[in-house]
């Protein structure tokens, strides 16, 4: 699971509060897979982003994944400065969780991650 996708998902369990937003990470096991740079669709998912989120899992990542430089938030000077767009690069599309867990905020629900896909069903009791 890239943090492209995991700044996408949310916790849907009845019970989640604050809508489930934004999962935790427990990461057993994380690679750096190499991905082409596209300096113009990093700047366009900037944009799209929940910045916060993004930072904070690039945060819970680090100690597998290696250190994570992002402001706490991005300015026009960051969108034009082609480093700084290979770094979010970097956190966004070539650190993938392959194996451990989202974490719901609100109810601390585990859902499984394999082989990098997230399992996100929930049981009956949660819908």
């Amino acid at each position: 699971m890239k943090l492209l996708t995991h700044n996408l998902l949310r916790s849907t369990v009845k019970q989640a509060k604050s809508g489930g937003y934004p999962l935790q990470i427990e990461a057993t096991k994380v690679e750096v897979q190499s991905a082409d740079f596209n300096a113009e669709f990093v700047q366009t998912m900037l944009d799209r982003l929940n910045w916060d989120a993004f930072c904070r899992a690039a945060s819970q990542l680090a100690p597998m994944a290696g250190e994570v430089h992002l402001p706490s938030s991005v300015s026009a000077e960051n969108k034009a400065d082609e480093a700084f767009l290979q770094h979010v690069h970097h956190w966004l599309l070539e650190v993938v969780v392959l194996e451990g867990f989202l974490v719901c905020p609100d109810t601390g629900r585990k859902f499984k991650i394999t082989n990098g896909i997230p399992n996100m069903l929930l049981r009956d009791d949660e819908l």
